[in-house]
């Protein structure tokens, strides 16, 4: 408990102090970087820093790199297969050993992204990628094929670059979406039979994927009314009006079968509309504005997402929740004013992009002064995810991995990749630190005593210098191992051993106090087992707030 609320509280120790006015720089100095920038760089915009990768970024600089992997082409989800949605006909009696959980769970899905996220070259749409999917959530506990997810996130994969409005669009024609939030099948209204439009994908479009609940100043901040209470940012007229847009649509039809409407579940391809089934009255949309009678799904569909994507929340409601996954839990107002100026293509340092443009939005967030300002103690910081504890870890450490031992770990952590237990995700973006209220902590809505707990056994396997065996239930699978040799090396001089700590998994920045706790572990082990002193001093140093708290 005590590191718990340690931790908590050590969200407020890398601090940001006064909300910086300089507009958009075009980027950090073209080279130059010191090594220690480089890392804390890299644990914004990667899934953390190796020595090659650091190395690269001292060489060219911030902007450079960015734009190498704008460039980079998207890992993709390898040999996972469409398969029919009934297990006894994909996996029949007699089918090989692990059919049903290599066809019918996220499992094979879960490793190839740790494999990715590790050893990836396309670091930046990856770490996107994630962030996307934990905003405009499809959950694996209701989507359990893994090529229907495989399919949902490459849409992130695929347009971690491109436009938002493409994301939004292709987002709401995906079949693991139509089925998640009941869009697929959803029919136009008939009193008679008692069918209304099902509101669920209307609702959580607006509230989650999109604008918010509330009116939203550029800089993120709720407009308020004369009382001083949150203006609304839409009211059910609206809700119901998306829902009547979204009918008509169906899952494509199978391979051989019968097109109809309502087609059984196909998650390969977009949904498809079928006329007879849309409703063609008028319909409410956002700002006042009403779609015309008589116009055919699809264009419904196009100018309700227009609709959408040009209000003017979405800037500040998306560029938050980007800052959030990426940089700081709590950006300043001036900080999310930039970004969503990037974002509706207002931004100076990104000459002229248009509305949506991810990788101006990217550049904005990454390179902004405030991402790389020196941490004050006041509010700056997150805590690191699992996911981003395990691929930091054996990142920085130059472990290997088959994800089968990382994909159960992060579970057991609370963070099964792509299967939260809701559309709010594994944890809300506003989730408040429970020691203060005033500031967000969203990570912090899977940490408690028993997830520490579990933290603790992780970085004790991982750190035993032997590994996790191979599977012998998985193919090919290869273990998960951390090299401790060259730490064994060091272990002989305590205080080089921590300097290359501090180095390596603290971005050079380590408290006085930290530094000579791990120097009295070290020593603490007798001089002849290297190895026992070796990871008595990472052990503690992963466990500390400083390093489970990303600043």
């Amino acid at each position: 408990m005590t590191l718990l609320l340690t931790t908590r509280r050590a969200i407020c120790a890398c601090a940001l102090g006064a909300p910086m006015l300089l507009t958009m720089m075009a980027g950090a100095r073209a080279a130059g970087l010191d090594e220690g920038e480089a890392r804390r760089f890299l644990a914004q915009a990667s899934f953390g820093p190796t020595e090659a990768s650091t190395q690269a970024l001292m060489a060219s600089g911030k902007a450079a790199w960015l734009q190498e992997q704008f460039a980079q082409p998207a890992s993709d989800f390898v040999g996972i297969v469409a398969v029919d949605v009934n297990a006894k006909i994909g996996c029949p009696e007699g089918a090989p050993p692990g059919c049903k959980r290599d066809n019918y769970s996220l499992f094979p899905l879960q490793l190839q992204f740790f494999r990715n996220a590790l050893g990836g070259p396309d670091q930046l749409r990856q770490r996107t990628a994630l962030a996307l999917s934990q905003i405009l959530v499809v959950s694996g506990q209701q989507i359990r094929l893994p090529y229907a997810m495989a399919n949902y996130e490459r849409i992130f994969l695929g347009h971690a670059f491109g436009n938002f409005r493409d994301i939004l669009r292709e987002v709401t024609l995906s079949p693991a979406m139509g089925r998640f939030l009941n869009m697929a099948n959803n029919d136009k209204p008939n009193p008679a039979k008692g069918i209304a439009p099902n509101e669920n994908y209307a609702r959580e479009l607006l509230q989650l994927f999109s604008i918010g609940l509330w009116q939203l100043n550029p800089d993120g901040s709720q407009q308020l009314d004369a009382r001083g209470l949150p203006l609304p940012s839409y009211d059910q007229e609206v809700v119901e009006g998306f829902a009547h847009v979204f009918t008509g649509w169906s899952y494509p039809p199978r391979p051989g079968g019968r097109d109809r409407f309502p087609n059984p579940p196909n998650f390969s391809g977009p949904m498809l509309a079928y006329a007879a089934h849309h409703d063609l009255g008028a319909k409410q949309l956002l700002l006042g504005q009403t779609l015309p009678a008589g116009q055919g799904a699809a264009a419904d569909l196009e100018a309700a997402l227009d609709n959408v994507f040009r209000h003017p929340n979405v800037g500040p409601f998306i560029g938050r929740q980007l800052i959030q996954q990426l940089v700081t839990a709590n950006p300043s107002p001036a900080y999310v004013a930039r970004v969503a100026a990037a974002f509706n293509g207002s931004s100076g340092a990104q000459g002229g992009s248009a509305r949506g443009d991810m990788k101006a939005t990217l550049s904005a967030i990454l390179l902004d002064p405030e991402a790389s300002a020196p941490p004050q103690p006041q509010n700056f910081g997150k805590l690191r995810e699992p996911i981003l504890q395990l691929t930091h870890l054996f990142r920085a450490l130059g472990g290997e991995s088959d994800g089968v031992w990382l994909r159960g770990q992060a579970a057991a952590l609370g963070q099964p990749i792509y299967s939260p237990p809701s559309v709010f995700n594994f944890f809300p973006p506003d989730y408040d630190l429970p020691d203060d209220p005033s500031l967000d902590g969203p990570a912090f809505g899977v940490f408690n005593a028993s997830a520490a707990f579990r933290l603790s056994g992780m970085f004790a396997t991982a750190l035993n210098g032997k590994g996790v065996p191979p599977d012998d239930k998985v193919a090919g699978s290869t273990g998960s191992k951390i090299d401790l040799t060259r730490w064994q090396a060091l272990a002989a001089d305590p205080a080089a051993l921590v300097k290359e700590i501090r180095r390596v998994l603290f971005a050079g920045r380590m408290s006085s106090s930290l530094e000579q706790a791990l120097l009295k572990a070290a020593q603490l082990a007798p001089a002849g087992k290297p190895l026992e002193r070796a990871r008595a001093a990472l052990f503690l140093a992963v466990m500390s707030p400083e390093y489970l708290v990303e600043h």
